[in-house]
């Protein structure tokens, strides 16, 4: 049987798409959890999607603040971390 050698094709777009990705991947998951949760426990609709919407305002606040932050705060870090992803993967 013949070796081919193995081809991975990665994505090579801007850290805006993947912060995107991210985020929407945790923006969705959360808010449904907590919409689950508390439609066990609460008999009025309007309480299940008033929570909903204030997680999705507060984890949208949160997810800004830190990709704002993160890179002023810790500057040593986010290059070490690149380095090391982009080693695990060559």
């Amino acid at each position: 049987m013949p070796q081919t050698p193995h081809v991975e094709q990665h994505f090579t777009g801007s850290e805006l798409v993947r912060d995107i990705v991210i985020g929407m991947s945790d923006g969705l998951t959360v808010p449904f959890a907590l919409a689950a949760g508390l439609s066990g426990i609460a008999n009025s609709t309007a309480i299940v999607i008033t929570g909903g919407l204030a997680e999705i305002a507060a984890g949208s606040i949160a997810m800004g603040l830190v990709v704002t932050w993160q890179p002023k705060a810790m500057p040593s870090i986010t290059p070490l971390n690149e380095r090391r992803s982009s080693a695990r993967w060559t």
